[in-house]
């Protein structure tokens, strides 16, 4: 089986950049997961529990996952000789 790198990438990328997302505003109006966002706030410069952190980590986390799993899949078909 061929991976699309190029849609593997991207789906990654906006999975993970709603998560990073999601889990700002939740820490933001909860305090749950305050711990995971201030250790992705040190990854992702700006990134914190307010409308404009989970704004920056989001689109941190988009180009970073989906650059990640472009690779992954990019690796994947050259090693699967495909």
């Amino acid at each position: 089986m061929k991976l699309d790198p190029l849609k593997f990438g991207l789906s990654a990328g906006i999975i993970w950049g709603i998560g990073v997302f999601m889990m700002a505003l939740i820490a933001k109006e909860t305090s749950y997961g305050i711990g995971f966002v201030s250790a992705l706030g040190k990854i992702y410069i700006g990134e914190g529990p307010t409308f404009l952190g989970a704004i920056l980590g989001m689109i941190y986390g988009f180009f970073d996952a989906g650059i990640g799993f472009f690779v992954f899949a990019w690796l994947y078909n050259k090693l699967a000789g495909k």
